[in-house]
């Protein structure tokens, strides 16, 4: 049972990352120099659950492929967002405060590169760097902590194991 409920979760989350990253997509944030990934506001999940990491990697790739990223994007982009659940997971003891940070820096390091390299974006690193950075903050830093302090009213009935 507690392996058929973590693959559960592992699986709504993914779906939610992909349907919110396809409707930001709709109005032209989920990707570019300038991005606010309404999405990413699910990467404080690992904060209350593991699954979160393999249903935020997943997502996060679907969501790349369907809304058209290239075969780079869709390697290294996942890969940020692995590497940002992990780190959230790995904090959960810390701070709730803590939470979004992984995610913020992942991207900020990773995706101006892919940016620049993979889709030829002219604009310097740094300055992509600055924009992504911004749009992790609102994702993340913002929505993602509203998220958190609302779903941790209710962890114990939400991700109970």
């Amino acid at each position: 049972m507690k392996r058929t409920k973590g693959i559960t979760h592992a699986a709504i989350i993914a779906a939610l990352y992909v349907v919110l990253t396809y409707l930001a997509n709709l109005f032209g944030l989920s990707s570019g120099a300038v991005q606010v990934r309404i999405s990413e506001a699910l990467t404080v999940l690992p904060f209350f659950t593991p699954a979160a990491i393999p249903g935020l990697t997943i997502g996060c790739l679907v969501a790349n492929i369907v809304t058209g990223s290239l075969p780079w994007d869709i390697v290294f982009g996942s890969l940020a967002t692995l590497l940002g659940a992990v780190g959230t997971y790995l904090l959960r003891k810390k701070s709730p405060y803590l939470a979004p940070l992984p995610p913020i820096i992942a991207n900020t390091l990773i995706v101006p590169v892919v940016l620049a390299k993979v889709y030829g974006e002219g604009t310097p690193i740094p300055l992509l760097a600055a924009s992504v950075f911004a749009g992790e903050l609102i994702s993340c830093g913002v929505l993602g902590m509203l998220l958190l302090i609302s779903l941790n009213r209710s962890k114990n009935n939400l991700f109970k194991r």
